[in-house]
């Protein structure tokens, strides 16, 4: 094993200790994202279930409400 001084252990904590934070910052960021992304699936899908038949067919053969 490397012989390494006290001060160069504590400047490799040091850098670690900053990479995990800096790591919570972008983990914590993609989760917030994730969310967001899950309850804009959630409104598509709720959004397209309403153009579906009970058969899971699309309805295409309807004309639109303002005709």
């Amino acid at each position: 094993m490397n012989d390494l001084t006290n001060q160069e252990l504590e400047i490799k904590i040091g850098f670690l200790e900053r990479h995990v934070e800096e790591q919570d910052k972008v983990i914590l960021a993609m989760r917030k994202e994730l969310g967001e992304l899950r309850r804009e699936i959630k409104r598509l899908e709720g959004k397209f279930g309403s153009i579906q038949s009970d058969n899971g067919e699309l309805k295409t053969d309807e004309k639109p409400p303002h005709y």
